[in-house]
């Protein structure tokens, strides 16, 4: 920064400054007749800012990335246009300024240090109400871009949960809701069921196909079966071809009849309508178990994992209990 004279001797009037709005113009115009002007290059950054001051902009613009010291710079920048202030909170804080202020355009930029803006805040309420304004202004916009963050945060934990080849919940989230899901049914005594599947002789088909057509396959078979569900039960990309789903307020029959309603449309559905040579239909076998009292969830899992074994040996492309 290169200063180039004081307020006093400036052609910049008290009626310019917005956070003076309001404020005897005499007065405040005679506090500022000593304070600097500098001048500041496009693209300079305010190199003093562990000092708390006070900086307001008689020409040009300067940019301000908030929070560069916490880490929580998301990138949002605030432009600071001539007559508006930047360096408020530092100074009512008397901690160093927490952003990063660079000029957009050569600049000229009035410094007022802090112990200057406390006396003209004691001579003139309208300075105070003028500061309280901008303070609560800067709040409502910082409290908009939390919750954007938050928002976004929220997304991409969502979007960390499932599974990003057939869009089903993923182990992660698994780990996370099956030990709580079971917790709440041994609590109130609601039955719960596990629903095993795994595509049958998916390897030869992918050694055979490829594995992009294998892709398309588990993609069409995960859509399958989360459509055949209700919107109360849970679908599960388990690990590579096999599936899990998740049968809450289900009992042991029930789950049974969804099994075998899976495992039908399965077979049933036209996954390769438009290739030129055909492709076998995609078939699975499932394996079927109701919660038990006072079993845990890798009990559970054991034993749908157990049942569907079974399946396979029985000859795939079944259910079995």
């Amino acid at each position: 920064m290169e200063q180039i004279g004081n307020f006093g001797a400036s052609s910049y009037r008290v009626g310019d400054l917005q956070l003076f709005d309001g404020t005897n113009v005499e007065t405040t115009a005679r506090a500022l007749a000593g304070c600097a002007i500098v001048r500041l290059a496009r693209g300079a950054k305010i190199a003093d800012s562990y000092r708390a001051r006070l900086y307001i902009v008689l020409r040009g613009a300067l940019e301000v990335e908030a929070d560069i010291s916490s880490g929580m710079n998301d990138g949002t920048v605030s432009k600071i246009l001539p007559g508006e202030s930047v360096g408020e909170q530092a100074v009512l804080d008397d901690t160093a300024n927490l952003f990063a202020i660079t000029a957009s355009e050569e600049s000229e930029l009035l410094v007022i240090e802090a112990e200057l803006v406390w006396r003209l805040i004691d001579e003139s309420n309208g300075l105070a109400r003028n500061l309280l304004r901008l303070l609560s202004f800067r709040i409502r916009a910082a409290n908009a871009i939390l919750r954007r963050r938050q928002k976004l945060g929220e997304f991409y934990r969502q979007m960390s949960l499932n599974d990003s080849l057939t869009g089903l919940y993923n182990r992660a989230w698994l780990n996370d809701m099956l030990p709580k899901m079971l917790a709440t049914a041994q609590r109130s005594g609601a039955p719960l069921a596990l629903v095993m599947i795994d595509l049958d002789h998916f390897k030869r088909f992918n050694d055979t196909h490829g594995h992009p057509a294998g892709d398309d396959a588990l993609r069409a078979a995960s859509g399958i079966v989360a459509a055949a569900l209700r919107p109360s039960d849970f679908a599960v990309r388990y690990g590579g071809e096999e599936l899990m789903v998740i049968l809450p307020d289900t009992s042991e029959q029930l789950a049974l009849l969804v099994a075998e309603r899976l495992c039908w449309r399965l077979q049933e559905a036209v996954v390769f309508a438009d290739m030129r040579l055909p492709l076998p239909h995609i078939t699975g076998s499932f394996g079927v178990a109701a919660l038990a009292a006072g079993e845990d969830e890798a009990a559970l899992v054991a034993r749908a994992d157990a049942a569907l074994y079974r399946a396979k040996q029985d000859g795939r492309n079944r259910v079995a209990l």
